[in-house]
């Protein structure tokens, strides 16, 4: 079962805390690490959250979050909370009353988009203390990924190529690497001759795509030979793998194709002469002319001579 992008953090350190001094008091607040991963289109919690304070009166407290994208010193304010005044500047964004109560002041976006990853900034004022933190936000897309051939069926001795194609994933950066498996060999082997793989497209929601390509050179061999893909990207917690058996006709319709005009040539004279010599008997039975039955039993013969 994949995780909940909530719970995908890459930095392992600990919870990052910002305190802020302000009268007698003390007051901090910890955010999930220095980065936290959530996925394209998916909602998303990005934490902020109040130690020390179970109980909180948000009447005399207020919360502002701000973004500021990457290559960028511009803060965009999201969202804001003060008593009665509450306001998403970020259509959806939500930070919720009942949680803040509660010394949760995470914010709550519906639907991210790759756009919106960059430095996020919680800041929180209980008065008459003040407190910030900052996590920087990655949205990822996972690689939607299959593996086929040029054509179903290939020909004994005809080269073709296996397609790998992987689609809407991000960031670009992605891995794709070949292996086989055969029955001499009860490992995958990685495969690095015949390999083309081609640079990675951009598509129009901002995502990427590519296609690697193996070039197969088909055997008899092949219709037991086990060839897989495997694709890692970031957004992923494994790698994905796709197995695909090349199925060869040249055996049947090439070499094979005199023994099979002879099978098929023997199981039609073995029809026959099983039709010959049930009529013969059905006509024997029934007490059909004499000449009938001859002739049924002279036709089972002859194909019986002809197998």
């Amino acid at each position: 079962m994949r995780a909940h992008p909530h719970d995908l953090i890459i930095s392992q350190r600990p919870l990052l805390q910002i305190p802020s001094h302000w009268g007698l008091g003390f007051l901090e607040v910890e955010m999930a690490g220095r980065t936290q991963m959530v996925f394209l289109n998916e909602n998303a919690t990005i934490f902020c959250k109040i130690p020390g304070f179970p109980h909180l009166d948000i009447n005399s407290m207020g919360i502002t979050w701000f973004r500021k994208a990457q290559l960028s010193e511009i803060e965009i304010k999201l969202f804001e909370f003060f008593g009665d005044h509450k306001v998403a500047f970020r259509p959806g964004a939500n930070v919720s009353p009942w949680r803040l109560k509660r010394g949760d002041a995470s914010l709550q976006l519906p639907g991210v988009q790759l756009w919106e990853a960059g430095e996020y900034r919680c800041e929180l004022v209980v008065t008459p203390q003040k407190a910030q933190g900052r996590v920087w936000l990655e949205v990822v897309a996972h690689p939607v990924s299959s593996l086929f051939l040029e054509r179903a069926v290939v020909k004994d001795n005809e080269d073709k190529h296996i397609l790998c194609k992987s689609s809407g994933f991000y960031p670009e950066d992605i891995n794709i690497t070949w292996k086989r498996w055969t029955q001499k060999d009860p490992q995958f082997q990685e495969i690095s001759e015949d390999v083309i793989t081609g640079p990675t497209m951009k598509n129009k929601d901002g995502t990427f795509n590519i296609t690697s390509y193996l070039r197969l050179k088909p055997s008899l061999e092949d219709n037991v030979t086990i060839y897989q893909c495997v694709v890692w990207h970031v957004s992923s917690l494994m790698c994905q793998s796709f197995n695909f058996t090349p199925i060869l006709i040249g055996y049947v319709w090439g070499m094979g194709n005199m023994k099979l005009k002879y099978a098929l040539c023997v199981w039609y004279k073995g029809f026959v002469w099983v039709i010959c010599i049930c009529l013969s008997l059905y006509g024997l039975l029934l007490g059909w002319p004499k000449g009938s039955f001859v002739f049924f039993h002279k036709m089972a013969l002859l194909a019986l001579s002809c197998l």
